[in-house]
């Protein structure tokens, strides 16, 4: 297969017209556009008009809870404090939401990333084996050691000791405003589990005591700004952090976030100014890197896995795109080569003839915009007026 004629995101400030090619699952190819089609039209998808660019990673989900609305009332001092407040399992809304099988809620978590773009995300619960694999709507992360948090945790470093070797370790850390959270690193590092395979979710009462100390260990950082702003009324400033180390966004669920990834990457962009630079590396390579994913994820370059978005391009850099970008401009996602996600203008097109509208397979825009530049007199198949 071949993406033909689109614009390719070369990094966050530049693409290029140029065709990509894909042969089981990786791109084989990305080179400069011809403006022509191949003589197999079926191996082709013409994506004129389009940009392509890199699957996005969203480095923090709970897949399961993204059915539900925001829980909560009120900025708490923790996210143990709004734990305790939210979770009353046997009252509604959370008995109606816990009594849909969890596969069911982990398909459509699954779901809301695809719809968003994102082709790999990482959940911060047990890895389901019998859930992610076929057909399951994005990729999830597989290799990684995990644990909830320091006060939901009973044996973080246990936790720690028992991540494969050359994974991540992530933990929910310093979610909160209080003295409490602001000492958590500072108790994870006198644990041992306070490393350069650590990766920290939140990290919002971490003192510059407490960054110094992240740094010097080599523990990565996700950020989740909406989440935090409903929860505890603050979050990171996360662009001085990364004018001097790279950090990852994530989504969250919908327990306490305002949406998908494009929400929260809007969200990012007007908190501080942050460039929108900043903002494309915080979904494709940075995550990529501190969640250790070595089959090319987070990037478009030969080789790499097909995991590909297409979006409307308006000449705008990839960067500016993306953090404009909201569900409707999410028209093509691939996975591994594969289309997981169309839509209808990508999938199918109208062509109607004599009169009578039909979908099909074909660029029928295409196809009539170069008929009509020499049949002046309008298109007519087999005798029959054709229009969109």
């Amino acid at each position: 297969m071949k993406l033909v004629r689109g614009w390719v995101a070369v990094n966050s400030h530049k693409a290029v017209r140029a065709d990509v090619g894909i042969r089981n699952g990786r791109i084989q190819s990305v080179i400069r556009s011809s403006g022509m089609l191949d003589a197999i039209p079926s191996l082709n998808v013409d994506l004129e008009g389009y940009l392509i660019m890199p699957g996005l990673v969203n480095a923090h989900d709970h897949l399961e809870f993204n059915l539900f609305s925001r829980l909560g009332n009120g900025v708490y001092p923790s996210s143990e404090a709004w734990a305790n407040d939210i979770y009353q399992p046997a009252r509604s809304p959370l008995r109606e939401h816990l009594a849909v099988p969890k596969p069911v809620r982990l398909w459509w978590g699954g779901l809301k990333n695809l719809l968003s773009g994102v082709t790999t995300v990482c959940h911060h619960n047990p890895y389901e084996e019998e859930v992610f694999g076929g057909d399951f709507p994005v990729d999830v992360v597989k290799r990684y050691g995990w644990a909830h948090s320091l006060a939901f945790e009973k044996d973080p470093l246990r936790a720690f000791a028992s991540t494969p070797a050359g994974a991540p370790f992530i933990i929910h850390l310093a979610e909160g405003t209080d003295s409490r959270s602001r000492n958590e690193i500072f108790v994870l590092d006198q644990l041992g589990a306070l490393g350069s395979r650590t990766v920290i979710v939140h990290g919002v009462a971490l003192s510059s005591e407490g960054h110094a100390l992240r740094r010097r260990k080599g523990a990565a950082l996700i950020w989740c700004p909406t989440s935090n702003r409903f929860t505890l009324g603050t979050t990171l400033e996360a662009r001085l952090i990364c004018k001097q180390e790279s950090i990852a966004l994530g989504s969250d669920s919908a327990l306490t976030a305002q949406g998908n990834l494009l929400d929260e990457i809007r969200a990012a962009h007007q908190e501080d100014r942050l460039g929108a630079d900043a903002i494309y590396s915080m979904v494709t390579e940075f995550p990529a890197s501190i969640l250790r994913l070595h089959n090319g994820e987070g990037r478009l370059a030969a080789g790499g896995i097909a995991n590909l978005i297409a979006v409307r391009w308006n000449g705008s850099t990839p960067a500016e795109t993306l953090v404009e970008a909201d569900l409707r401009q999410i028209e093509l996602v691939l996975l591994s080569g594969r289309p997981h996600l169309l839509s209808p203008q990508m999938a199918l097109e109208w062509i109607t003839v004599d009169g009578i509208p039909r979908l099909v397979r074909a660029p029928v825009r295409r196809l009539l915009s170069e008929a009509s530049q020499c049949l002046l007199d309008g298109v007519r198949l087999a005798g029959r007026e054709v229009s969109p």
